[in-house]
This record gives structure tokens, sequence and C-alpha cells, in this order.
């Protein structure tokens, strides 16, 4: 038995011309189920237009009735006695666990499908097996559905290989008017869901309340009754659109039944057209989709004088918000699980720097052409970074993300001989060329880095004065070296020694001096 999209595609290629074998590769189907649809066409009399016209399932009725079916002559099961079983107080069995138990008693019995089947006509016969519907008022601009086409298509020709690829069709749709937007794009990942989303709302023009996705993967990372975790990327897309991501409830089909509805009536009115014709690009192929959503979109409703673009117009559209400035711009993204030790994590070669108390914590890197952003596992930024494509320097560092030890390493290690010169000239003459010699005295100006820094450092807390007389008597006994500066300071006693080096002021009668103003 095939199905409707087979059977009525077959029909419409054979009546196009196409040759039979076209027909066979592009459903699947052998010469024999090929003559046997278009032999029962015939025979049937109904044009093509009208058997489109017709529920799905009377079309695989009318061209494989139920009577030819072959079925089994096994006496039914005892439906009676398996559902007052599920329906007990307090039981947990279901319809699996009777087919299981009906298949050990019955070896020879129905299968599982057949089985359920069954039951569940018995059900719909004796318990109505209607669910009823709840009425849902639909507010204008309120939501906008989104979903994949479920139908892949074979629609792309490779121009250098030869080979068909299926295309994935991404669709939106609005609450009130069900405008359509649908776009093809090579998969179903994340960048091209993102792009197909952003291509919507500038197809409407303007911004929906919320924006209502499946549970696909591309867009939740968590959804149950109690917790609700959007995917990081359509995320930042809420944000920009000023939008609230509402998925329906996780395996509920139910909670978006417009779009769902749209969804097959695209594999029918979309794909089916579609099937046509092949194409050598994308650019061809969302150009004739363009075209065809455009006709579905201004088709009036079945006994409405009004289409969709009319209902957009008139209810949706001046209920929606204004498009936020500027383009959504798409990030890559690269998560990761503990920021190293280091705290820096890696992107396109490039190391980028946090706060160093993130060091084991989940980050979240999103790299643009120009800018490097990093956010906490909840999405939140932490930093940015101006992004690097130089080859070096590998390491981009913030001071301000470095613990204190690591900062006066660096503060040391970056300086040259001029700054601690200048730093001493500061002092006094003494320090200056106590540090001058300091500097000379190893075979390499870097070597001597640590001694002075060490000194300068130890001078900070004592007056310049004694600094001064310290660097002296290093002078005197020509031992310019960390280890007889540091000795020499212990020896004297910083408070008999002078504020200042003598000399550093002219004695003069209008200076008061420190015991005027005791």
């Amino acid at each position: 038995m095939q199905d409707y999209n087979t059977i009525i595609g077959s029909i419409q290629m054979r009546l196009n011309g196409c040759q039979t074998r076209s027909v066979m590769d592009r459903y699947k189907i052998g010469s024999g189920t090929l003559n046997l649809i278009m032999s029962r066409y015939h025979a049937n009399g109904i044009p093509i237009e009208e058997l489109r016209m017709m529920a799905p399932k009377e079309v695989e009725n009318l061209f494989y009735p139920q009577k030819n079916l072959q079925r089994k002559d096994v006496p039914l099961p005892d439906f009676q006695y398996y559902y007052d079983r599920i329906h007990a107080p307090g039981s947990r069995m279901n319809i699996s666990f009777c087919w299981l138990d009906y298949k050990e008693k019955n070896p020879d019995g129905y299968e599982k499908s057949q089985f359920y089947e069954y039951f569940n006509r018995f059900i719909a016969e004796n318990y109505g097996g209607q669910k009823v519907s709840m009425a849902v008022n639909r507010i204008p601009g309120e939501k906008m559905y989104i979903d994949w086409v479920g139908d892949q298509p074979e629609l792309l020709t490779d121009t250098e290989t030869g080979e068909i690829k299926k295309v994935h069709i991404f669709a939106t749709t609005l609450g009130v008017s069900s405008l359509i937007y649908a776009e093809a794009f090579p998969n179903e990942k994340l960048p091209c869901f993102i792009e197909g989303c952003a291509h919507a709302v500038s197809f409407y023009g303007a911004v929906t309340k919320y924006f209502v996705p499946d549970n696909l993967r591309t867009a939740v990372t968590k959804h149950t009754k109690d917790e609700l975790i959007l995917q990081s990327t359509f995320a930042d897309l809420e944000d920009f659109y000023e939008t609230i991501v509402l998925p329906p409830p996780a395996r509920k089909p139910k909670g978006k039944p417009t779009v769902e509805n749209h969804v097959r009536y695209l594999e029918i009115h979309l794909v089916e057209k579609l099937k046509e014709k092949m194409y050598v690009s994308f650019e061809d192929l969302n150009a004739e989709i363009k075209k065809i959503v455009a006709v579905l979109n201004k088709r009036s409703f079945q006994g409405k004088d009004f289409s969709r673009q009319d209902a957009f117009e008139k209810y949706d559209k001046p209920c929606m918000k204004p498009l936020p400035g500027g383009c959504y711009t798409a990030c890559d993204y690269k998560a990761f699980l503990k920021v190293p030790n280091n705290y820096h994590i890696e992107y396109d070669g490039h190391y980028y720097s946090v706060l160093y108390s993130y060091c084991g914590k989940p980050a979240i890197l999103k790299a643009t052409a120009s800018e490097i952003r990093i956010c906490d596992q909840y999405n939140r930024l932490i930093c940015t970074h101006k992004r690097s494509y130089r080859e070096f320097p590998l390491y981009i560092t913030v001071d301000e993300h470095m613990p204190p030890e690591h900062l006066y390493y660096k503060e040391v290690n970056s300086k040259d001989g001029n700054y601690y010169r200048r730093w001493a000239s500061a002092i006094g003459p003494a320090m200056s060329e106590l540090i001058d010699r300091l500097l000379k005295s190893s075979k390499h100006e870097e070597q001597s880095y640590n001694a002075c820094a060490g000194i300068l450092h130890k001078v900070k807390t004592i007056p310049k004065g004694a600094a001064e007389e310290v660097a002296r008597k290093c002078i005197e006994i020509n031992s310019c070296k960390y280890f007889t500066f540091k000795q020499m300071l212990k020896k004297i006693d910083v408070k008999e020694l002078p504020e200042h080096s003598p000399g550093t002021l002219p004695n003069h009668e209008n200076i008061r001096g420190k015991d005027y103003y005791k």
C-alpha cells in the first residue's frame, strides 16, 4: 500500500510527461506499483484536481481498498479483558504489555501494529474514542509558530557529481492569520534554524510577543513540566528581538496545532509542487518557494472571501511590535565544561582570559567577526574581548582577570632598565647610581631586573633619606647587590636618619622646618 504523496505525485509526474524511470527513482517504487497506480487512476476516472481536494486517507482507500489487504484468519483478542485490566484502580499496565501477554498466549496471533489497530477500534466503538478538544481564542500578533516540514524531498542536484540531495524546509506561521513563511536549508542544525527565524521575522516585518518552536535540540536544551532551559543561541535571539520563547509542552503535538496543520498543508501544496522540477542551487529553490508561498498566502480560505495576507494586514501586524534597529548577527558558539586553571579559553588558535575565580566552572564563548563574548553557564555576560587575527600574541589577557600574584610577576617582567632608573631617580642620586651599577653588573641587563625590583619595593615604606643613606654605603664598599642592600638596611636605625637626604632642600631663613608646627 502506498501513501497519499506517492499516489498523487506519481500520477502528476506521469501526466506531466515525466519518464517512468524518473517517477520510480523519485518515489522509490517499482514499475509494477507505478503501473498499478496509473491503471487504477484511469479506471476510477477521477481527475487529479479532484483527487487533490480529497482527504489523503480517502485517496489511499480508493487506490488500495481495505478488502484487498491480506488479513489473518485469527479470532480477535478479548479486548474487554485487556481494557478492564488497563483501567483497573492502581494498574500500571499499558497496551504494549497487553500485546506481549496476548502474543505469549497466542504465538500465531496478530502482530503489534494490527493488535493496536483493532484495540483502538474497540475503544472507539465501545467507549468513545474521540477526544474532545479545547477551543482556544487566539490573540492577534501574539505567537509565531516555528517548525521543520517533516518531508525531506530530494530536490537539489549537484552540478559536479550529479548527486540528488535532500533539502530541509523551515516553516513558520502566525496564530490568527496563519500567514506562512518557508525556506529551504541543507540541514536542520542550529545556524540554519537561527537564520530561518531571523529571515521569518524580516518577512513579517514585525515581532510577535512569543516565539513557539518545537522542542528541537536546536532551540531547547531541557523542557520538562518543572524546568525550561533554552539553548544559549536561541536565548540571545530572544534578547535581541525582546520576545519570549515559549515551547509547547514536551511530547504534546497538540500544543502547537497551528504549525502542525500548516506543516501537513505545506507537505501537500508546497513540497508536491516543488517536486515537479529539479534545482541546482538553494538560491533557485528558495526563489521558487517564495513564489509558491506567495500564492498560498494570497489564496482565499475555503468558504471565505479573504486570504492569509488579508488577515495578516488586518489583524496580526497592527498588534505586533516593530523590528529592533539593526540586524541580528549570528555568533559562532563554543561551550566549555570547565574553564582551565590558566583562566584562558581557546577559540580559533587564540586564548582569551576570564576572571580567575571562574576556573573550573562552565562557560560559553560567542564569537563574531570582531568580538569575543564570554558568558557563564546561565548565559550571563562575564567579559568581552576584541577578536584577534594576529599570529601573536596567542594569549589575550586583561590585567583585571589576573590574581594579584600573577599581576605582580607580569609587572616585573614587563619593565626594562630605563623603568628602574626612572624609579630610582625619584628617590635620590645615590639610589639612582646604585640601580645603574646593579643593571650594568650583569652580562645581560635583564638578569638584574628582579634585584632592582626587590630593592625599590623595599624602600617604599621608609623615608627617602634612609634609602639614600643605605644606597651610599653600598656604593662606598662597592657592593651594589640586593643582598648587600638588604643587610645594610637591617643594621641602620631608620628613625635616627633624616626623612630626606642631606642637601635635598637648601637652608634658608624662610624655611620653617617641621619643628615649627609642634
